[in-house]
């Protein structure tokens, strides 16, 4: 089962797992996404994740996966019992994402709060995420304006998704010096594969977690609420599945290690690698975003295996 998870400055408590809402929307029928709910929390899996933007490449459109999890939620009756995690202020993605330039303006974020609200028919979301970074923009000019959302009632707590750790702590001390509600946790790529891809020096970009950022949330304690956590089906597809994304000698080798300590904790390497992610020294939720139950029911079970240092060491540097 799922512990809570207690997030500091902030009232929320999510769950130790989250559950991606994006397949709800245009690929699963209505008793599929029903199931796969049911699964997730019959496991105490409290915690869903969606955004503004998914599913702008399916014929539903951008809001059609908040709309799914809003009436799936609704469906169980469930308003009072999960914690809903959003994101908004993406920029532009080609014609079936139209957004201007200034994407992270107070006025672009009211708008896509307010669409938000509405699509999941909520009062007030949980966990509201900023989707990109845009580095023209001022951090207490964002703090300020999401601070008026957070006054109005209309989100809980807030994050980001894709930002640096310099931004992230920029802002929070904009918060400390102005006594506003700050950033509660972060949203990157995260998992035990090395990642082929660069990160690029300027904005928007995507982000995942380097050897400094690590330190950093060691150092801080702040939650890490990350996506792709099996490096895209790599460590479920014996390598088959994020070759284009992860295939190198480093996360080779890692796969390899997953698997031997797998056969000796009677696990599967897909669970060695969310266990991996659930040990590590500051509070890291997994966004599990399959929409096959039986892969959903293996990677929940993944909470119940707990790594030492050392293995976490060996996983990763082979030491």
């Amino acid at each position: 089962m799922l512990k809570q998870i207690s997030i500091s400055n902030s009232p929320l408590q999510l769950s130790a797992m989250a559950l991606g809402a994006g397949p709800f929307s245009g690929t699963l029928s209505i008793d599929a996404t029903d199931r796969l709910y049911g699964l997730f929390r019959e496991a105490d899996g409290t915690t869903f994740d969606t955004a503004h933007c998914y599913c702008f490449w399916l014929p539903s459109g951008a809001g059609s996966a908040e709309r799914a999890l809003g009436q799936c939620i609704r469906r169980h009756g469930d308003t009072a019992n999960v914690r809903i995690i959003t994101k908004g202020g993406h920029p532009a993605a080609g014609p079936d994402y139209p957004r201007p330039d200034a994407y992270l303006s107070p006025e672009l974020l009211a708008s896509d709060i307010a669409d938000s609200l509405r699509w999941l028919d909520v009062p007030t979301i949980d966990l509201y995420l900023l989707h990109r970074d845009d580095s023209r923009v001022p951090v207490g000019e964002i703090i300020d304006a999401l601070n008026t959302h957070i006054a109005a009632g209309r989100l809980r707590s807030i994050g980001v998704s894709n930002w640096s750790t310099a931004r992230l702590a920029a802002a929070n001390d904009y918060v400390r010096a102005h006594n506003l509600r700050g950033f509660v946790v972060s949203q990157p790529q995260f998992n035990l594969a090395h990642p082929n891809a660069t990160i690029p020096n300027t904005e928007p970009a995507l982000r995942y977690l380097t050897d400094a950022d690590i330190a950093w949330h060691t150092h801080t304690g702040m939650p890490v609420v990350c996506y792709s956590p099996t490096a895209n089906g790599y460590f479920a597809s014996n390598g088959q599945r994020g070759r284009d994304a992860y295939e190198n000698s480093t996360t080779r080798a890692r796969l390899g290690r997953a698997t031997s300590l797998a056969q000796e904790l009677k696990a599967t390497p897909n669970q060695i690698a969310l266990a991996y992610l659930l040990s590590q020294p500051f509070p890291t939720i997994p966004i599990l975003g399959t929409a096959d139950p039986a892969h959903l029911t293996e990677s929940l079970a993944a909470a119940d295996i707990h790594l030492t240092a050392a293995q976490l060491t060996w996983l990763r540097d082979g030491r």
